[in-house]
């Protein structure tokens, strides 16, 4: 298991948004997963077509044989992609579709006769997978940390963090496009051509609690890219996906990326799977020089993977459900702002469509974090679990050490009760572990 001192609760079903315990019990799954779940935990059209693809043909190699399924499931999320991605390699997860792209960017430049371009830039406090070169990206201290001597070198520059970094006589598009000339500095500091991409995601997730950017962030992100030939990387796996409002998060900022990964929502968890997908220019680069990118993996285009991925994005094309994360993210939002928006201990509450994350502090007026030693993340994380609801808390929010935050990423599905018994027991569970934090 994930901590060798803590044994987890054994799940042995799933009815819609909840996951159904040994004994019985019910928990309203608030965050799905890790933002995974987007349509629940039954959904009969999922199952139903992941039967009859292994009826068919479970599993074939990538290096062999493509499948109807995987070729399916690229058009589709080539279909209204922003910018000009179109071209789709299928993997099986997050950390995975981050660890491609990052080859793949150097790749491009090795194609085009730029091989002394080496640097990737990210930003402090982000979170781009577990896997090495994925880790080396991230920002998050904590997480990399222990692994240090294994990673490559990287460079990292602020995030565009309004609640915590935004002085008061600047506006948040001011602070926003300030922010955002820090990747140019950085770009300067290391020699322009030295630069290969700069990656991001969109809504950061798990590091920070769903942080949007500022209007007009994102499209001076990407002019100082295209000025300096340096590649956009957009990690979507967990803000992806229809987890905002739209399939790709980035679409809201008005942008496309030269490679976007996603993944999570992508299958929904019915299995696992991720993607990278990349532009034209990336593609035609390999195809007229060496002709293949040199990276695999054993599971790729796994069909029984992709059909269930396929079955997902149609349910949420047929069954309106963009809208509905709009309309219900809303619900959501307003509901957080009714329960904590005076609350002493929650600082902030922020996200787009249903993602959405809250800020705790020991001090409204100062922002005054509790200290890290209290695990107040873990303190809610376990007394909502007892009350029959799964959220994600977090440690760390401010440096990988300080402040606590709470990532909440319901199912698509979500209704108007769910979201009233949502804040019911997230109300009860924030308390209690706040009271126990002085006992």
């Amino acid at each position: 298991h994930r901590q060798a001192t803590h044994q987890p609760l054994p799940a042995v079903a799933g009815e819609g948004c909840y996951i159904i315990d040994a004994d019985g019990k019910r928990y309203l799954d608030a965050s799905g997963g890790a933002a995974v779940s987007c349509l629940g935990h039954s959904d009969a059209d999922v199952r139903a077509a992941m039967h009859a693809q292994l009826d068919r043909l479970a599993y074939t190699h990538s290096g062999f044989f493509t499948s109807e399924a995987a070729e399916s499931l690229a058009a589709k999320l080539v279909e209204g992609a922003p910018g000009d991605l179109n071209r789709v390699y299928l993997v099986s997860g997050g950390s995975e579709a981050m660890e491609a792209a990052l080859k793949m960017v150097r790749q491009y430049f090795l194609e085009i006769g730029e091989p002394q371009r080496r640097h990737i830039i990210a930003r402090r406090q982000s979170y781009h997978g577990n896997t090495l070169g994925a880790l080396a990206a991230g920002g998050n201290m904590w997480r990399r940390e222990p692994f240090a001597p294994l990673l490559f070198e990287s460079h990292h520059i602020a995030p565009c963090y309004t609640y915590r970094d935004r002085p008061d006589d600047e506006s948040e598009e001011e602070y926003g496009l300030r922010v955002a000339d820090e990747l140019e500095a950085k770009i300067e500091e290391l020699g322009g051509d030295t630069v290969i991409a700069f990656v991001a995601e969109p809504v950061v997730g798990a590091t920070l609690g769903a942080v949007p950017p500022t209007p007009g962030y994102f499209k001076r992100i990407r002019e100082i890219c295209d000025r300096y030939g340096v590649l956009l990387i957009l990690d979507e796996v967990m803000c992806g996906m229809g987890r905002t409002g739209t399939r790709y998060a980035c679409e809201q900022d008005g942008i496309a990326a030269d490679i976007l990964a996603c993944a999570k929502g992508l299958g929904a968890g019915y299995q696992p799977i991720g993607a990278t997908i990349a532009g034209e220019k990336i593609y035609q680069a390999i195809h007229d020089g060496s002709g293949f990118f040199q990276h695999g993996y054993t599971y790729m285009g796994h069909p029984t993977a992709c059909a269930a991925a396929l079955a997902v994005q149609e349910a949420i094309e047929e069954e309106g459900l963009l809208e509905r994360v709009v309309v219900m993210g809303e619900r959501l939002n307003d509901a957080l702002h009714e329960r904590f928006g005076n609350h002493h201990h929650v600082g902030d509450i922020r996200g787009r469509g249903l993602f959405r994350g809250m800020e705790f502090v020991a001090d409204r007026a100062t922002k005054q974090v509790f200290d890290p030693g209290l695990k107040l993340n873990g303190r809610i994380k376990a007394e909502a679990l007892q009350r029959g609801l799964v959220c994600y808390p977090m440690g760390g929010t401010i440096d990988g050490k300080q402040g606590d935050h709470l990532l909440l990423a319901p199912p698509f599905i979500f209704e108007d009760s769910h979201v009233e018994e949502l804040v019911d027991k997230l109300g009860e569970a924030i308390d209690a572990a706040i009271a126990s934090t002085r006992e």
